[in-house]
């Protein structure tokens, strides 16, 4: 009897749950991106939004909400009523900005309840071809010689181009300069021009620029090669076994977020994601869509975290 009535209770919580936002229909459901208009995270809310609002039947809207390399973004929301209205679209940006700031006032692991995960983008490491660096040998061999000779770039301190490339650097115990930018267009064009000699950029962009022999690819951050450079080595190939860099893109929902509702948010998210024309406007994007459960993306969250932590410590970067 008393298992009845606890089943009974469940259900009709569940039920009330799902109710309670039914009745919020009439106001919009929010997707926070933490970051501006045009960057990756912004293509994916603005993809999904429109099926997401016609799936769930209420509207959606997106929101741009930039700072502190996402931090001021993912805070509201932490900080926001967990009745489904308001999204995060988060990435693993936000484990590396999170450690990055010493006022950071939430904790991405649980403040946070996991949705799905939505993208997967990957980095290329290339050189300029006049550095004569053909291979991730003989960037090792170059920069072990000249220890401070090699310069790299990125579109700032602490993106995932720049923490790719410390990860790289404390595998490898290697010295090279770091140059920071405001931003992807002058990085990815002074790395063009070569003024800077190696770096990181999304393999779909590099791609281009390797087959126009502006550029020599070294390798890929996925686990394995990736379709659109084929003939690129992934960096476990060549016995790095630590240096998986891949950027992803998921959603989350404020941590007190009742399970009803992060469930239904899944489900309706899932079928978005795995829609063939959503799949190819983010590929068009340099984006992999892939959805999720959320143990499965607060795994991937669990072990990126102490990961860029420990290059975090160990290099001494602070965020700008």
């Amino acid at each position: 009897m008393k298992s009845f009535f606890s089943r009974a209770l469940m259900a009709s919580l569940a039920a009330w749950t799902l109710s309670a936002w039914a009745q919020n229909a009439g106001q919009p459901i929010r997707i926070i991106v933490p970051f501006t208009p045009g960057t990756g995270m912004d293509t994916i809310a603005r993809t999904i939004q429109p099926r997401l609002s016609e799936r769930l039947g209420q509207p959606v809207v997106v929101v741009n909400q930039p700072g502190a390399s996402g931090n001021i973004g993912a805070e509201a929301v932490a900080k926001s009523a967990p009745d489904g209205n308001t999204v995060l679209m988060g990435a693993n940006t936000m484990l590396i900005a999170s450690q990055l700031y010493k006022n950071t006032n939430f904790n991405p692991l649980k403040d946070f309840a996991p949705v799905s995960m939505a993208a997967w983008g990957t980095l290329m490491l290339v050189a300029h071809p006049k550095t004569g660096i053909k291979s991730v040998a003989d960037l090792i061999a170059q920069a072990k010689a000249r220890p401070g000779s090699i310069s790299f770039g990125s579109p700032g301190v602490g993106t995932p181009h720049h923490m790719a490339m410390e990860l790289f650097k404390l595998e490898t115990n290697l010295f090279m300069l770091h140059v920071p930018y405001r931003g992807t267009a002058g990085y990815t064009q002074d790395i063009l021009s070569g003024e800077l000699n190696v770096g990181f950029l999304p393999v779909h962009i590099a791609q281009g620029f390797v087959n126009g022999g502006k550029l020599n690819a070294l390798a890929v951050g996925s686990p394995k090669r990736h379709p659109v450079a084929p003939n690129v080595p992934a960096f476990s190939e060549l016995g790095f076994k630590g240096i998986d860099v891949e950027m992803w893109y998921a959603f989350y929902l404020p941590a007190k977020a009742p399970q009803t509702v992060v469930d239904r948010l899944n489900k309706e998210l899932v079928a978005v994601i795995k829609m063939p024309e959503v799949r190819d406007v983010l590929g068009r994007a340099g984006l992999d869509a892939a959805s999720s459960t959320p143990e499965e993306l607060a795994a991937v969250a669990a072990k990126d975290y102490p990961r860029w932590g420990r290059v975090i410590q160990v290099k001494g970067i602070v965020g700008e």
